[in-house]
C-alpha cells in the first residue's frame, strides 16, 4: 500500500501538469491553422516568414518575397507573423 501512493502522486502529477496542457495547445493549434486565410503573414516552424497566396487540402503556398513562391505543409506553420 505505502508502494501505490508515489505512484499515485507521480500519475497525478503527469496528467494535470504535463498532459492537460499539452492537450490544451495540440487544439489551439488545430484551431489556429484550420482559421488559416489567405493574405495571412505567418511564420512557418523553420522561421520563414511569408503571406498565404493559396489553401490546399495539406498545403499552403506561400509568397516570401515579390516573385518568390514556396509550398509547405500546413503543420509546418507555426504562427501568425504581427510585425
Amino acid at each position: 500500500m505505502a508502494m501505490l501512493f508515489p505512484l499515485l502522486i507521480f500519475i497525478v502529477f503527469f496528467v494535470f501538469f504535463i498532459y492537460i496542457p499539452q492537450n490544451k495547445q495540440r487544439k489551439q493549434q488545430k484551431n489556429f491553422l484550420e482559421s488559416l486565410k489567405e493574405g495571412m503573414d505567418v511564420v512557418t516552424s523553420s522561421g520563414i516568414i511569408g503571406k498565404i497566396t493559396k489553401i490546399e487540402d495539406k498545403a499552403v503556398r506561400l509568397m516570401v518575397d515579390e516573385k518568390t513562391f514556396i509550398k509547405v505543409l500546413k503543420s509546418s506553420i507555426s504562427s501568425e507573423f504581427k510585425a
